[in-house]
């Protein structure tokens, strides 16, 4: 079992910053990916980035350049720096660990971009 948990959310406005962090705890085993889904009302899940163990990185096309995914693997926390905010990035965000198809999810930290 993997336990994560979220933090970072809030209010913003338009082109400010966040940064979100999610704590990994339990089982983590090398080989696994780690990442941000999100979810606005009445639009599907999307994958914002995620990154693997090794380095890998990747990134949807709507926040390239804005948004930056990292990984501390001594704390088994992934990062999520968000630069230059808009208001199409408010949603509920999700961190996940995955490995060989396990999936495990955080509880969601909301993100709101208004003036």
């Amino acid at each position: 079992q993997v336990q994560l948990v979220e933090s970072g959310g809030g209010l913003v406005q338009p082109g400010g910053s966040l940064r979100l962090s999610c704590a990994a705890s339990g089982s983590i085993v090398s080989g696994n990916w780690m990442g941000w889904y999100r979810q606005a009302p009445g639009k599907q899940r999307e994958l914002v980035a995620s990154a693997s163990s090794s380095g890998i990185t990747n990134y949807a096309d709507s926040v390239k350049g804005r948004f930056t995914i990292s990984r501390d693997s001594t704390k088994n926390t992934v990062y999520l720096q968000m630069d230059g905010l808009k208001a199409e990035d408010t949603a509920d965000y999700l961190c996940y660990y995955n490995r060989l198809g396990s999936v495990y999810w955080g509880q969601g930290t909301q993100v709101t971009v208004s003036s």
